[in-house]
């Protein structure tokens, strides 16, 4: 919707560096953006909670399958080659660095594991086995590159002119932002203004929202099937889509100029990681698998977690560790 010529960014606005972020003209400029998406998320929400609720994506669900989940999502992701060709763009060596070090992590060192110090009561202060790398990849790449900025950036490696290539990769082009930052801030619905509504914005969003149904049904079975829980069935995915469209609709109240979706990258993260909540008995992963007990009086409210790791080669998930609350 923003790449529409009446929503696209002044040209003044483009050079973040040469802007004053705090005058009332460039906050007018964001803000009436976001109160049009602010519209047009809430009323596509309410679409998404109809084909929930009402149990349509149910009765689509003999229309969805492979062939049509799989286009969709490579569909969702080719117009984000231009906002990631962009902002690689400003340092190529940098966003080469970062490319390499999430693939070192994630692929070559996730079985290497980093002894960490751990306080229990049967040992009391010892070492444990941490898969940082298979963990936390992205998160360690991220951390790595901007170090490595940060010294470049003292070192004055990196041009100090605006327009010379490499100056945004520096750390304090934005040193600012948090020293204008306040220190608590309370959002609430409506806090950028009254959201407006145009046509093209909604049938704009309608679109992402469409998209993302499928998304969400692809993401429901494969998370089902790595966990090793049967297919959900049509109701739990009617139940998940309505509930999904009920956050788009309070994200776009609250005004954050995004929706609520499943992750796909989190259903990622179960493969990589092979860590996930199950059933007490092990039998039988789920995501959450709460395990009411009954007291001594009779009273009923004694749920249990366990955690434990599944080796893709057994049956059986090992390290079980159940957290009673």
């Amino acid at each position: 919707m923003l790449s529409l010529p009446t929503w696209k960014c002044p040209v003044w606005t483009l050079n973040a560096s040469l802007v004053n972020t705090s005058s009332p003209e460039f906050t007018e400029e964001w803000q009436k953006r976001i109160r049009e998406l602010q519209g047009a998320i809430m009323v596509a929400s309410c679409v998404q909670m109809l084909v929930g609720f009402s149990g349509l994506i149910g009765f689509l669900m003999r229309f969805i399958g492979p062939l049509t989940i799989a286009p969709t999502i490579s569909l969702v992701a080719l117009p984000l080659f231009d906002s990631a060709g962009n902002d690689a763009g400003i340092h190529w060596g940098i966003a080469a660095m970062t490319i390499f070090l999430i693939v070192l992590f994630s692929q070559y060192l996730k079985n290497i594991a980093v002894p960490v110090p751990v306080y229990g009561r049967g040992k009391k202060c010892h070492t444990s086995k941490f898969y940082l790398f298979q963990v936390f990849p992205v998160l360690l790449a991220l951390c790595v590159s901007w170090l490595l900025c940060f010294v470049l950036t003292v070192t004055n490696a990196l041009p100090s002119a605006p327009a010379a290539y490499g100056y945004l990769a520096r750390t304090d082009t934005k040193g600012d932002v948090l020293s204008q930052a306040p220190w608590f801030r309370f959002p609430y619905p409506g806090q950028w203004g009254l959201p407006t509504i145009s046509l093209a914005g909604v049938f704009g969003i309608v679109a992402g929202v469409i998209s993302s149904m499928v998304e969400s049904i692809g993401d429901y079975y494969a998370c089902a099937r790595l966990v090793g829980a049967p297919p959900p069935p049509k109701h739990a995915i009617n139940r998940g889509i309505g509930i999904e469209g009920l956050g788009c609709l309070l994200a776009g109240a609250w005004g954050t100029g995004n929706g609520t979706t499943s992750y796909s990258e989190n259903v990622g993260a179960l493969g990589i990681t092979r860590v996930r909540f199950c059933a007490s008995s092990c039998t039988r992963c789920l995501p959450f698998w709460p395990k009411l007990e009954r007291g001594g009086r009779g009273e009923v409210g004694v749920s249990q977690l366990t955690l434990c790791s599944r080796d893709p080669s057994e049956e059986r998930p090992k390290g079980a560790t159940d957290t009673r609350m």
